[in-house]
């Protein structure tokens, strides 16, 4: 089973993201049960519910404080900069000056 892409859950009603929170909820919990005992079969799926779960949460708290979703912006091409100059190698010991004390 799938998760739901976050354009599908914004066309979703609050009603319904609170009934999918409370399904993921559970299953998150029985996850957690079959992972004790040792009868967890796919134990990436805890984190596909952990995530799914941050999903509705994120969109329900956008609803709440009235934000617009956010989008990505488009990262604009940067010309390439010049490569750093080496610094000078360091005399070996013997052509140093000796320290002072």
């Amino acid at each position: 089973m799938g998760f739901d892409k976050i354009s599908d859950l914004r066309a979703k009603s609050d009603d319904q993201l609170g009934e999918q929170l409370g399904e993921l909820g559970r299953e998150a919990f029985n996850l957690r049960f079959q992972s004790a005992t040792g009868q967890l079969e796919r134990p990436s799926r805890i984190r596909e519910v952990r995530r799914g779960i941050a999903r509705i949460q994120t969109l329900q708290a956008e609803r709440a404080n009235g934000d617009a979703p956010v989008k990505a912006a488009a990262k604009k091409p940067t010309a390439k900069k010049a490569a750093p100059k080496k610094a000078a190698p360091k005399p070996s010991r013997s052509k140093r000056a000796p320290k002072k004390k």
